[in-house]
């Protein structure tokens, strides 16, 4: 197999999305060890928390403390991010030292009204005052649904360019296509990337892929033929979306990391280092591990050669 990547971002989503969903508080010291051991496994790239209302996710209330942690001793080193639901979340997380946002609006009018209450027109005028009120502040948006969405059904590739087109217009070079509910194949998730990077030659994308029927790395992979070479992943697998019961979470770090590393593709991440962090992830979250990584026997004799 031939492929032109021979590099992988890992972006890690697990400290936001996969401890959002999580209903026994995570201790604050617990979810800045598990940050550091990313960190130090190699992951460079980390969505860190989110800045809502502590009402609204409980498990996120630490979110200064979380990141003033982590910025203190490792700020320049990594490219550290947070969610941001307005202006108001955007310009707590400046105080806390981060540089760059997440938004999230999905493609269809359907599901970000379900998600966030907002009408799409709303939701850009948002991201308007971000943009404006924080210039300093990089701001990314996550387009959910951009493969399917639990009220519609697929989505096409028109509808995510079309709302696409109106973001960038607001000055935003940084796009995230997100399966949310994981239900995307292959074949589709290429088609979107293709479209996508050829419509938008001078947007930065990246793929968030869950990982609900067993397509994560399929899917994945599909991605990198297309050209993407930048992936939102969960640590252990955590995370899930409220709009699909039962479904599971974030394609997990661990396994993606894997399959690069043994395809030779680089992606900076030491895999001993990671799965130690696994392990703590499972002592001090409770919350079930989806990974394969996570359970698999490791065969010394497997492992590519460096």
């Amino acid at each position: 197999m031939e492929l032109t990547a021979k590099r992988i971002e890992v972006t890690e989503v697990g400290p936001r999305d996969g401890f959002q969903n999580v209903k026994t508080f995570i201790p604050t010291q617990d979810k800045v060890e598990i940050i550091k051991g990313l960190i130090e496994s190699g992951i460079k790239s980390l969505e860190l928390t989110s800045f809502v209302s502590p009402k609204a996710i409980p498990q996120l209330a630490d979110s200064t403390a979380v990141c003033q942690s982590i910025l203190e001793q490792y700020g320049g080193r990594i490219k550290a991010s947070a969610l941001v639901p307005n202006l108001k979340g955007a310009q707590a997380a400046w105080d806390a030292g981060i540089r760059e946002v997440a938004c999230v609006v999905s493609v269809t009018p359907e599901h970000n009204k379900a998600n966030i209450n907002r009408t799409h027109d709303e939701s850009l005028a948002e991201i308007a005052k971000m943009v404006e009120g924080l210039p300093g502040m990089k701001v990314r948006v996550d387009l959910a649904t951009a493969l399917a969405c639990p009220f519609t059904g697929w989505v096409l590739p028109d509808a995510v360019a079309a709302l696409a087109k109106k973001v960038t217009a607001l000055g935003i070079n940084k796009l995230v296509l997100a399966d949310t509910i994981g239900v995307a194949t292959p074949d589709r998730v290429h088609a979107l990337a293709v479209r996508m990077q050829r419509d938008f030659p001078d947007v930065s994308f990246s793929l968030h892929l869950h990982d609900t029927r067993g397509m994560g790395l399929a899917n994945t992979l599909a991605g990198v033929m297309a050209g993407i070479t930048t992936f939102e992943t969960s640590v252990g697998g955590l995370g899930g979306c409220p709009f699909a019961p039962g479904a599971a979470g974030n394609t997990a770090t661990e396994d993606m990391v894997s399959m690069f590393n043994e395809m030779g593709i680089e992606t900076g991440v030491d895999m001993e280092k990671l799965l130690q962090v696994v392990g703590v992830v499972g002592n001090k979250v409770d919350a079930p591990l989806s990974s394969h990584m996570a359970k698999a026997k490791i065969y010394d004799c497997f492992q590519r050669a460096r």
